[in-house]
């Protein structure tokens, strides 16, 4: 894909602050709706079963595709792709914010995961184009790294603030206002893209993947509900299954597919993306549970519960952009990844020991400010090595693949978690009984982050051992 003139170093940077905000809006998306939710379950009808489709909603429609959405950059270029998805993600903002039930809601967020699903392979691929080769990358990559869990929990001070102070559709409407000034800046400081000579859309394939993890989702989602071994788990379970095989037979087919089934063989990214899968179910449901534990156990207000993860928030920017590229660079991204997951898994197994009566100093802070150390050491090497696994002319498609990774992670980790959660506390829960779920949940979830740690290290031990200078060649 050939490009026109290099931009200014100043135009560079300000398109890394374009892609950075993209990032962090696009993972702001889905936690800024966390310390909302029950304002949210309480106005439009949702039961607390159903309540978590506010965030599979989005997740689903933007992990199922991010591939779609590699394609398309690939094919029609970067920029092109990048504004279709903010304008999209804006359509989707207002309907969310607008919306007066459950179904609007739903859709909403649907539409705004689309979006994403365009912005964010989009993003990784101008990154790339901005940055690759030149000694400024492994700054640029930590920016855009951080900008994710920094995204994540400004979304939730942000949330809470608008929650207590505003109204719960401001959740949806803040995204609008930060779309129009990327919007604004994008044709003069991202880098323009001709469109490839040759080169289909793979529509089935985007369906067929979409649709079986959608349907996936949704029967983990209701299994508590109807029962695990009825007719209609069992049955939306296995069609999704089945989507998802006819997905891969597609693509092993088809002459120009969604994602080139070679790709999967490239050393380390089938370790990195099942890194980013698994660190993506522990830290996402992390994250969502503590909110709902604030505020309907302790009894925090919306804005308390997001001010208290304020302090994560400052230690994963100290962490991705100070120290991480220095540890990577001195130990590898093996080394960090792996790590990185077990500090995880230690924090979430910390939080597990959540009380009723507990307070914040003691039951929260000193737990999450480790989990959020782990996040951070493990989140930018697993991308970087996902990213630079894959050929150049595939790089948004390897965008898609890891970003999905991540997305679908975080639906799929959750939905089983709430399953768990809401087995244990039942329909009507007290403080004890919902404190027990939680709890729960937190074990779950550091369990798949410690399975990451095993997974990860093991995987990428067997890469190196085939490419030797495999962990250094990836670090970024």
């Amino acid at each position: 894909m050939s490009t026109h003139p290099p931009l200014s170093p100043a135009k560079r940077w300000l398109g890394l602050v374009l892609i950075a905000t993209a990032q962090f809006v696009v993972i702001m998306d889905t936690s800024i709706i966390g310390v909302a939710l029950p304002d949210i379950q309480k106005d439009l009808g949702f039961t607390p079963e159903s309540l978590s489709w506010v965030f599979n909603a989005y997740v689903v429609a933007f992990g199922g595709l991010l591939l779609l959405g590699g394609r398309l950059s690939d094919v029609f270029g970067a920029r092109k792709i990048f504004a279709l998805g903010w304008i999209i993600l804006i359509a989707g903002s207002l309907l969310a914010g607008a919306a007066n039930s459950v179904g609007l809601e739903i859709a909403g967020r649907a539409i705004q995961g689309a979006g994403s699903a365009l912005i964010a392979p989009a993003a990784l691929t101008l990154l790339m184009m901005l940055f690759g080769g030149t000694s400024d990358l492994p700054k640029a990559f930590a920016v855009y790294g951080a900008a994710a869990p920094i995204g994540g929990t400004a979304g939730v001070f942000l949330g809470g603030v608008l929650t207590e102070y505003a109204s719960w559709p401001w959740v949806f409407y803040v995204t609008i206002p930060i779309a129009v000034f990327v919007l604004a800046f994008t044709a003069t400081s991202l880098p323009r893209t001709v469109k490839k000579a040759s080169g289909s859309i793979d529509v089935a394939g985007a369906l067929t993947v979409t649709g079986g993890l959608a349907a996936v989702v949704y029967a983990v989602v209701k299994a508590p509900e109807v029962g695990w071994l009825t007719v209609p788990t069992l049955s939306i379970l296995a069609g999704g299954l089945v989507l998802l095989v006819i997905f891969f037979i597609i693509q092993a087919r088809s002459r120009n597919p969604l994602m080139r089934l070679g790709l999967l063989r490239a050393p380390l990214l089938g370790a990195a993306n099942g890194a980013q899968l698994l660190l993506g179910a522990a830290w996402v449901s992390m994250w969502f549970f503590l909110n709902l534990y604030l505020q309907q156990v302790l009894g925090a207000t919306a804005f308390a519960a997001g001010a208290a993860l304020l302090p994560m928030t400052g230690l994963v920017v100290l962490v991705m952009i100070a120290w991480a590229p220095r540890l990577q660079g001195r130990f590898g991204a093996k080394s960090l990844i792996v790590s990185g997951l077990l500090l995880l898994a230690a924090g979430l197994v910390w939080l597990s020991f959540v009380r009723p009566d507990g307070n914040y100093a003691v039951d929260v802070l000193p737990a999450s400010l480790l989990a959020a150390l782990g996040m951070s050491l493990a989140f930018v090497p697993s991308l970087g090595t996902a990213i630079n696994a894959a050929p150049p002319a595939e790089t948004g498609v390897a965008s898609g693949l890891v970003s999905t990774s991540y997305q679908i992670g975080s639906a799929l980790g959750l939905a089983v978690l709430t399953a768990i959660v809401y087995g244990i506390s039942g329909t009507d829960p007290s403080r004890v009984e919902l404190t027990q779920g939680y709890s729960a949940a937190f074990i779950g979830a550091g369990i798949l982050a410690l399975a990451g740690a095993v997974i990860t290290g093991f995987a990428m031990k067997k890469s190196r051992s085939s490419t030797p200078a495999a962990d250094e060649s990836v670090s970024v």
